[in-house]
């Protein structure tokens, strides 16, 4: 596996994937919402990674906002990996190397986290995040979004 910084081939791989996604549908994202953002991000210099996985590129993603939290602290936007790859350490090399990037600017980092993805609050908690907080209604209505932190 191979973790880089993603590059504007990516965004169409991407973009084809992610909303056949059950998690990013529920928040609406579409092929053109996911090139639309990724372009954005890419253009505003965030910390964007993929992972290739053998010769498959861009089975996986991060997004972070250098100072996405209160103006301050890095925030990781997003996080995702294609299902063929869920499970193989795709987002926790991702994870890992999200941090490595911003730890020597950055003594912390930020996330949301849905109510309802008990998985993904399991694997932050495993990765050494705490929940501090909770947002109700911030995203979608009917969706409380966790907030989660790491003391790097």
């Amino acid at each position: 596996m191979i973790i880089r910084r993603m590059k504007p081939g990516d965004v169409e791989p991407l973009s084809a994937w992610i909303p056949n996604v059950p998690l990013w549908q529920r928040y609406g994202a579409t092929a053109e919402t996911v090139r639309g953002l990724l372009s954005r991000a890419m253009d505003a210099g965030d910390l964007l990674l993929v992972a290739d996985v053998d010769s498959q590129a861009a089975v996986g993603f991060a997004l972070v906002v250098p100072d996405g939290a209160f103006n301050r602290s890095p925030y990781l936007r997003l996080i995702g990996v294609h299902p063929d790859h869920s499970g193989a350490g795709v987002g926790s090399a991702l994870l890992r190397q999200a941090e490595a990037e911003v730890k020597p600017t950055s003594r912390e980092l930020f996330l949301l986290v849905s109510d309802f993805n008990t998985d993904a609050q399991r694997f932050y908690r495993r990765n050494g995040y705490e929940q501090v907080g909770a947002i109700p209604g911030y995203i979608v209505p009917d969706v409380t979004e966790l907030i989660f932190w790491k003391r790097l």
